[in-house]
């Protein structure tokens, strides 16, 4: 790709954009040096990884690359037998440990999601601990060499210590002494040159012997290493001596074990800056809310919502634009100002950074093609060195643009054949469109020629598209409408500023008719379809509302059928409890009939016995199928609105709210009202005003049960569960003969109480409720009172 069009799409900022993700040096290089690819296949694998990046840093957060940096050099210092210092070693470790971080969070992330392309590619990193576990035992955090590092250096060191605290006992012993601490400057020992000193008065010096290894700055102060030293310090600096020795041979060992693997390290390094350079896609196309393109190799462009990535979130205005299908060019006309040329940098940007493995900032569904070149002259490149004019300038490009096009490329025209005269800049352009047309390649260009509106309306496989302008407030909107041809509005500008209507009235008496017919078209255009997205955008609504109705009727039907089934399934198992138990205790009470029998002489007839057991065992009810047999219910009589009914598959009671049809019904289920056939549905009692016999309701004799709540606690639940929990709690309470029930809501945001005391005000059973007392829970309970 011509790095005059990366330059002129501003390309180069949204790499710098991409570096600030970048964790590693060698991923920041990637980064920077990021190009555009015209491989088809290759981009789907770029943007492959980006998209399992995107998936592990929503999931699980990108890896943590701390730690890893580019080592190379120090590699090939290692390779060729060279000493690699502390700091390098440390960095060599802490590359090697990251590595092995990389490597195990990937190959985890695997386990839960699929990620092949990066699991792939984690798998080539080498395991080098043995060579990380040396390293660290020999050098700590701070790039020290340890004393563990070898038993000789330990050995060592310890004669360091012992030799520093006798020489400073000695020289501690010295300066407490009042003779001489009358000559010291200050009663310290300090060190000069490796050398153990003490600071001597100048004037002092010819009464103080030994050796003078610095002066202060102001000459007052000598530091002297006193003679009964000097052979303590000497020793000391052979010690020293010794110590760096077996140092340097700790750091060529180590180093040697580097350069062993100095080679699968160098892979690793480049391995690990392409991960880092994936996850920083990832991460930028998060802070750009983009999606992944899907890509095509036969010149197709679908942008929807397409947004200019470097325009600010709260100012740019999406763009919907297709090409290659209908149609393979497009011009755009209108005024200045309006997001022409923003339009053609978003179209080719977008391009770009999808052709780089980027995901780009679209809504969902989005195509991008492979182009094997994007070429543009945008802008006035006037250049006044080469005494160029701005028309020559955009000559240049075209006529360079025209040389090596080819039929799989993009070509981004902006205000062609301007800076002429008018009628020949505008033949011009023509002739130039309509031969990169016939190349076939795919085009956007932008013109002020009205002549260009004929000739896209007339030419196959181009279409007019225009910027929206809005004449009340006389400002663009920065709208692309592909299809419509722009309007001067010249004349409407003109009368909203104030211009006089007699001039006005000249002023389109000079235009011609055909120029003023072409104009009330695209006026009467832009009406149909303004109104048209109007519309649109209504059905858009109704159909969300819909669905949305529609998938909280599912929920609730599906929450009703998984309670059900768990109620049921506690009652049998409750049921087949109570049976064993009973079971149990019958096959010991026949036991000891048994024995009673045989001691008292008497027979039982083993038959009966057998008998009694049998009977025991019919009444264990069988386990319930989970598959509803939907059998139908021959009502007593034609089911007809306000009728109670119970809906047998789901065991639930409701009323019939209106008939739809002959065969459906609207049913009304505490809160949820449910479309229900009407061979599903048993009559329980009729509404009134219907025949005596239609009206005889089923008795239900309330009797009190001592497993009955008194007691429902809501807290926790939102209002529509709560209300539906509710409901049956109130059906159990009345049919257990309850006469008051308390309901726990607690206080909170008041949101689920005020809810929860609607719903009684309403209910057929409820007599009164009330706020609880102190003792009864305050303003979190509601006491009410059934019927």
């Amino acid at each position: 790709m011509d790095d005059k069009i990366l330059h002129t799409l501003e390309y180069r900022k949204i790499l710098n954009k991409l570096t600030q993700y970048t964790q590693t040096p060698m991923g920041k290089l990637t980064s920077e040096q990021l190009k555009p690819s015209g491989d088809f296949e290759g981009v789907k694998l770029l943007l492959q990884a980006t998209d399992e990046a995107a998936n592990v840093d929503r999931l699980k957060g990108i890896p943590s690359f701390s730690g890893i940096s580019d080592i190379k050099p120090a590699l090939k210092r290692a390779s060729i037998g060279g000493m690699l210092g502390t700091t390098e070693l440390l960095a060599v470790g802490n590359t090697i440990g990251g590595a092995r971080r990389v490597k195990r969070f990937l190959a985890a992330m695997h386990e839960e999601e699929k990620i092949i392309s990066l699991f792939a590619q984690s798998e080539l990193l080498s395991e080098q601990k043995h060579v990380e576990d040396d390293i660290r035992s020999c050098i700590d955090e701070n790039a020290d060499v340890l004393d563990t590092a070898s038993t000789e250096l330990a050995s060592i060191r310890r004669e360091l210590r012992v030799g520093e605290t006798r020489i400073r006992e000695k020289l501690d012993s010295m300066i407490r002494s009042s003779s001489v601490a009358k000559m010291l400057q200050d009663q310290l020992v300090t060190i000069r040159g490796d050398r153990f000193v003490i600071p001597v008065k100048a004037e002092y010096r010819a009464h103080f012997g030994g050796i003078v290894h610095d002066q202060s700055g102001s000459g007052a102060t000598l530091f002297i290493e006193p003679e009964s030293i000097v052979a303590m310090n000497n020793k000391l600096r052979e010690t020293r001596l010794r110590e760096e020795r077996e140092i340097e041979i700790i750091l060529y060992r180590l180093t040697a074990l580097v350069g062993d693997i100095a080679e699968e390290m160098s892979y690793d390094v480049d391995i690990l800056g392409e991960l880092d350079f994936i996850f920083a896609k990832a991460r930028l196309a998060r802070d750009m809310k983009a999606t992944q393109p899907r890509m095509n190799d036969r010149g197709y462009l679908k942008l929807r919502k397409g947004r200019h990535p470097l325009i600010a979130a709260d100012h740019v205005v999406p763009l919907d634009v297709e090409i290659g299908n209908q149609y393979s060019s497009i011009i755009v006309t209108g005024p200045n100002t309006g997001g022409k040329t923003v339009t053609l940098k978003t179209i080719g940007l977008l391009s770009l950074m999808s052709m780089s493995g980027l995901f780009i900032p679209a809504e969902e569904g989005s195509q991008m093609c492979v182009f094997d070149a994007i070429y543009a002259d945008i802008g006035d490149e006037q250049s006044i060195e080469q005494s160029l004019s701005t028309f020559s300038s955009h000559m240049t490009n075209i006529v360079n643009i025209l040389h090596k096009m080819t039929p799989k490329s993009l070509i981004l025209l902006d205000e062609v054949g301007a800076g002429t005269d008018p009628a020949e800049g505008s033949a011009l352009a023509i002739a130039i469109l309509e031969h990169i047309h016939r190349t076939e390649c795919r085009m956007v260009a932008t013109t002020h020629y009205s002549e260009l509106k004929a000739y896209a309306y007339e030419r196959k496989g181009v279409i007019n598209a225009s910027m929206e302008f809005d004449v009340q407030s006389l400002s663009p909107t920065y709208r692309l409408l592909v299809g419509i041809p722009g309007r001067s509005n010249a004349f409407a500008i003109a009368e909203r500023l104030g211009v006089p209507s007699p001039i006005l009235d000249h002023a389109r008496g000079e235009v011609k008719e055909e120029d003023m017919r072409v104009e009330h078209m695209i006026a009467s255009l832009e009406e149909n379809r303004l109104a048209a997205e109007k519309e649109h955008e209504r059905a858009e609504s109704i159909r969300r509302e819909v669905e949305e109705l529609r998938e909280r009727h599912q929920v609730e039907l599906a929450k009703l059928e998984s309670q059900r089934d768990k109620r049921l399934e506690k009652a049998e198992n409750d049921a087949s409890a109570i049976l064993a138990k009973a079971r149990k205790e019958a096959e010991e009470i026949i036991t000891d009939l048994r024995l009673l029998a045989m001691e008292e002489g008497a027979s039982v007839k083993e038959h009966k016995l057998i008998e009694a057991r049998r009977r025991l065992d019919d009444a264990e009810p069988a386990p319930r199928k989970k598959a509803v047999s939907r059998t139908a219910v021959k009502p007593p009589r034609q089911i007809q609105a306000g009728d109670e009914v119970k809906m047998s598959s789901l065991n639930q009671k409701g009323h019939v709210v209106e008939l739809s049809g002959s065969k459906e019904a609207f049913v009304q289920f505490g809160v949820m009202k449910m479309k229900v056939r009407l061979d599903e549905l048993e009559l329980l009692s009729a509404q009134k005003g219907g025949t005596p016999a239609l009206r005889q309701a089923t008795i239900v004799k309330r009797t009190r049960d001592e497993n009955i709540r008194s007691e429902l606690d809501l807290r926790g639940s939102n209002l529509e569960e709560a209300i539906m929990e509710t409901d049956r709690f109130i059906d159990e309470a009345f049919l257990g003969n309850l006469g008051q029930i308390s309901i726990i809501h607690g206080k909170g945001t008041g949101v689920l109480r005020t809810g929860i005391q609607e719903y009684l005000r309403k209910h057929r059973y409820v007599k009164s409720y009330r706020l609880g007392n102190y003792n009864e829970g305050g303003a979190g309970v509601t006491v009410a009172e059934l019927q």
